[in-house]
């Protein structure tokens, strides 16, 4: 399919990204898959790369390139790499926390910590998901009581992307518990606050180098000085940046559908069984055709919203749409390559036993399906 979205200068930085790939992810990525965390030194190389902060003006040490189509070229050859992990990671990096950050953050936050951030030796995560709280982020129990100077935060927090090597940690939590969605703030909480301790380290089914773990806070004091924005307005700063998170998660579940796609096709015209090649048999061809087609129907629905992000028009009843359809899409496509894979498409040696794995989780995080769908049909009036 020829994608007109990109331009020779995005063109220029895939080439960079995916030799970027080839030189430091490739040798070490099982390494990685098998210690549930890469090298802290990859961030550093990223962002001596230029892959980090693209959007971060350049008085701040970033790019200064809002376009977001050089996040989306980044996370995209991560996921066609096999490697979703990478694309989680720094995709949270630079799509989810970065806004937070721009738009919110005061002069003085912006220069003490938007340098760090572009070279890769402050990494960042957004801490929402509590262990009993999951999509209703109106539910979150973590408090940050004002005294003083300071917020004495307490709580717990699960699932946090980048929360073993993160330095920097947006949480949510409620500045006043009694007001609802109204009392929820965002502060950002640095490594090495007294109180600050980092939990397990979770085992997960698949995303295995992704770096995730339990966060716990303890009467955090965290100062004033770190509130993002203003208190009591968290909740409407994070409806406003989910959309360009659930575009991220599109990306990658797009680009991952069509790396699987690809291994599957050169397994089947390689393959064979009864005397012919696997991929002859009518049943195959019928599922690559329903494999090629729905992919780029995807494809052209995600361009266009790439587009609008851009363009600020991206709603998020049209980012919902695009996160539920695209990750079932994913998760749909990786099933149906196992299978045309046989008994080696369960085996880890093929690099479509770890994507089958991988894609599970993408119906879920960000917002599972079955919220995407809620917010969807709420906007239809029912």
């Amino acid at each position: 399919m020829d994608r007109t979205l990109f331009e020779s200068d995005h063109n220029d930085f895939r080439d960079a990204v995916r030799q970027f790939v080839k030189r430091h992810v490739e040798p070490h990525y099982d390494r990685w898959e098998s210690e549930g965390l890469v090298d802290r030194k990859l961030w550093q190389l990223a962002g001596e790369s230029g892959f980090l902060g693209t959007a971060v003006p350049v008085e701040y040490g970033g790019g200064g390139e809002p376009d977001y189509r050089y996040n989306a070229v980044l996370v995209e050859e991560f996921a066609r790499a096999g490697a979703a992990s990478l694309s989680s990671g720094f995709g949270l990096h630079n799509d989810v926390v970065a806004p937070y950050l721009l738009e919110l953050g005061t002069e003085e936050q912006k220069r003490r910590w938007l340098p760090g951030f572009c070279s890769g030796e402050l990494v960042t995560a957004i801490a929402m998901t509590e262990p009993g709280t999951g999509s209703d982020l109106k539910a979150v129990r973590t408090t940050a009581i004002r005294d003083g100077d300071a917020y004495v935060l307490n709580g717990t927090k699960t699932f946090i992307t980048n929360g073993i090597h993160s330095d920097l940690v947006v949480v949510v939590a409620k500045t006043d518990p009694a007001a609802g969605a109204r009392g929820i703030s965002l502060l950002a909480v640095e490594r090495g606050m007294p109180g600050f301790e980092r939990g397990r380290k979770l085992a997960k089914a698949g995303m295995r180098a992704q770096d995730t773990a339990e966060l716990v806070f303890t009467d955090v004091r965290v100062p004033a000085a770190n509130l993002l924005g203003e208190e009591g307005q968290g909740f409407g700063y994070l409806m406003r940046n989910l959309p360009q998170e659930r575009l991220s998660i599109a990306v990658v579940a797009v680009a991952a559908a069509q790396a699987a796609f690809g291994w599957t096709a050169e397994y089947c015209r390689d393959r064979q069984a009864f005397g012919q090649r696997i991929g002859s048999f009518q049943n195959s061809r019928f599922k690559f055709a329903e494999m090629a087609t729905e992919i780029e129907i995807a494809q052209v629905y995600l361009d266009r919203a790439i587009r609008e992000l851009n363009a600020g028009t991206l709603t998020p009843v049209d980012a919902a749409k695009l996160k539920w359809w695209t990750t079932e899409l994913m998760k749909r496509t990786t099933d149906t390559c196992v299978q045309l894979h046989g008994g080696y498409g369960y085996m880890d040696e093929y690099p479509i036993s770890r994507a089958w794995r991988d894609a599970r989780v993408h119906t879920i995080f960000g917002g599972t399906t079955e919220i995407m769908k809620e917010i969807i049909g709420r906007d239809l009036g029912f």
